[in-house]
């Protein structure tokens, strides 16, 4: 009975701030590991590549004639004309800013998706240190719910106590393995999550202590940089400089075009040759074309604005989320480390001031503390995640 022991400090140790080893390195590995990413990767150069097309003048045309003379004396002719078009020289500009532009929002678009993939990530190395944590907790539960079962079958066997009481102590300890059971099914569950976003290659996470983390002492300080550093605003912004890009180019569009090149003709014995020239009028194709884009400008400016305000808007809401979490993690912590009454209940045991059922009911509620501190711990884990996914530092 007197290796009985509750492992309340255990816990309480757990979420004294020490400081984890293993996440950020898990994530680093997951990173270079994952086939997600290598696959987003290769459609991201595809991608820009083509983005990088039809920004050059287009292909000259050769033009060869050979028309046979009627009557004979006539003589054959052979034309020959080599032409090159062109748009006015500033839209070539303007097509490259914007092929430009669109690269840049395909390397945005995978730093989104690079956040997305490396937070799932982490949410499940934060649950698997909760999980580490629980477990190691629920095998000291099992231990101690052993040596109970043991003990009442010995005073079982010298017909100190009754069946009942046994069978009180032998389901203790069936919901105690139980407990250990389901919980480590779950972990394992996680640890195979964790292989998959690693492309599959094996990865090894034991930390039962979080990093140490805090959050930001002043959140509009902080949401200044986080707004700055967020790729899905950096693509919003990218977009609107396109679309005003595209005005230019609308504009440069709507201007003449030229075709120039070199031009002969040869006719019974007769060689003219020559430079050739030529100006398309912009009367009909391209009408429209520059108030439609700045309709789409000013959209896109009302949809930057828009999205700016819903993201430090749901900032806010994850930071009051968090905050809170936090203080109420602290409060079970400081709570646990000043009613713990483990030694004291193991002694009225002993004493037999109360009974098996009283001890373990009593042991159940200080385990039902224990497992919400756990918990809540998890939770402000998983907010602040959330919320400092968006550090300029992540």
């Amino acid at each position: 009975m007197k290796k009985i022991t509750v492992s309340l400090i255990a816990a309480i140790i757990y979420v004294s701030g020490i400081q984890a080893q293993n996440i950020q390195s898990t994530l680093e590995q997951i990173e270079a590991n994952s086939a997600t990413l290598a696959a987003i990767k290769k459609q991201t150069e595809a991608t820009k590549a083509a983005h990088r097309t039809g920004i050059y003048l287009p292909d000259p045309e050769v033009e060869f004639n050979y028309l046979w003379g009627s009557p004979a004396a006539t003589g054959n002719r052979t034309d020959l004309n080599v032409m090159q078009s062109f748009d006015f020289p500033t839209a070539y500009l303007y097509k490259r800013k914007i092929a430009e532009g669109k690269a840049a929002q395909v390397d945005l678009q995978y730093a989104v998706e690079r956040k997305s993939l490396l937070l799932q990530a982490r949410k499940i190395c934060i649950e698997l240190v909760y999980r580490n944590a629980l477990q190691a907790e629920l095998n000291k539960r099992m231990q101690n719910a052993e040596s109970i079962a043991a003990a009442w079958q010995a005073k079982f066997d010298r017909g100190e106590t009754g069946i009942l009481e046994l069978n009180k102590a032998k389901l203790n300890l069936l919901n105690a393995r139980t407990e250990s059971a389901n919980s480590n099914v779950e972990r394992e569950a996680l640890l195979a999550e964790l292989v998959r976003l690693n492309g599959g290659k094996a990865i090894v996470f034991s930390d039962s202590v979080y990093e140490n983390t805090s959050l930001p002492a002043d959140f509009d300080e902080w949401y200044a940089n986080a707004e700055a550093a967020s790729p899905a605003l950096q693509q919003l912004s990218q977009e609107l400089e396109i679309s005003r890009r595209q005005v230019q180019l609308n504009k440069a569009q709507s201007l003449p075009k030229f075709s120039a090149g070199y031009t002969s003709e040869r006719i019974a014995g007769t060689t003219l040759q020559g430079i050739g020239a030529g100006i398309s009028i912009p009367l009909w194709e391209n009408k429209n074309t520059v108030r439609a884009a700045r309709a789409q400008t000013v959209a896109l400016q009302f949809a930057e604005a828009d999205a700016k305000t819903q993201f430090y808007s749901v900032l806010k809401l994850q930071y009051a989320k968090a905050r809170s979490l936090q203080r109420l993690a602290d409060d079970y912590r400081q709570s646990l480390q000043t009613v713990s009454n483990a030694d004291l209940l193991l002694i009225a045991l002993e004493s037999g001031q109360i009974s098996l059922i009283e001890y373990v009911m009593e042991q159940t509620v200080s385990y039902d503390a224990v497992n919400r501190m756990f918990e809540t711990e998890r939770d402000f884990q998983i907010s602040l995640a959330e919320l400092m996914q968006w550090d300029a530092g992540q």
